[in-house]
């Protein structure tokens, strides 16, 4: 009996030590960061933390990528398609914020959903300048489905430790000076 007695205690404390969930953002971290929204950023709405660490998307290769992989960064994560008229807006201005922030803290994940040919993605690419953005693939829409995207583009938010944070659905302008702002001060409140 005392063998399991102690086997227990040991896996409470064990698990004990493990965060269960991310540390929200304050109440007055995110009022600035609300008051801080402009311009299209208007519609990016900040939401209880939703752990997304087990998402899974592909690479242009067919590998396939947990969400949690790139934990240790703030990321945004764009589902589009080479369809979507907003899309052909909204990627170029991701592409300018990822070659602006991208680094240890920052990346820019953008996921071609559904039915994309590699030549269309690839295409798509060239013609709207896009440069910095690696192809991830969700050919299933299951990445999307899991994550609750209905419609797009949808972009979603995701802190260090994988959890959702905020989203914006529809098209934004990520080039405006406050979209850097944003991702900038989400940086700084969850520290590195």
């Amino acid at each position: 009996m005392k063998p399991v007695l102690s086997a227990l205690l040991y896996a409470g404390l064990a698990l004990s030590a493990i965060p269960l969930a991310a540390e929200p953002l304050s109440d007055a971290e995110r009022t600035a960061l609300i008051d801080m929204r402009t311009g299209t950023m208007k519609k990016l709405a900040f939401v209880d933390p939703v752990n997304v660490s087990d998402v899974t998307y592909l690479d242009a290769d067919g590998a396939e990528i947990t969400v949690g992989q790139s934990n240790g960064k703030v990321r945004i994560v764009n589902f589009w398609a080479t369809w979507c008229a907003p899309c052909r807006e909204e990627k170029p201005s991701l592409d300018a914020l990822n070659l602006d922030m991208k680094g240890p803290d920052f990346e820019v994940i953008a996921i071609a959903t559904g039915r994309n040919k590699m030549e269309a993605i690839k295409r798509f690419n060239e013609e709207h300048g896009v440069t910095s953005l690696a192809t991830h693939l969700d050919p299933q829409m299951t990445t999307a489905r899991s994550m609750g995207v209905l419609g797009l583009p949808v972009t979603v938010i995701i802190d260090r430790d994988g959890f959702e944070i905020a989203r914006l659905s529809g098209g934004a302008n990520w080039a405006e000076g406050n979209a850097a702002a944003i991702m900038r001060e989400l940086i700084a409140a969850s520290g590195s």
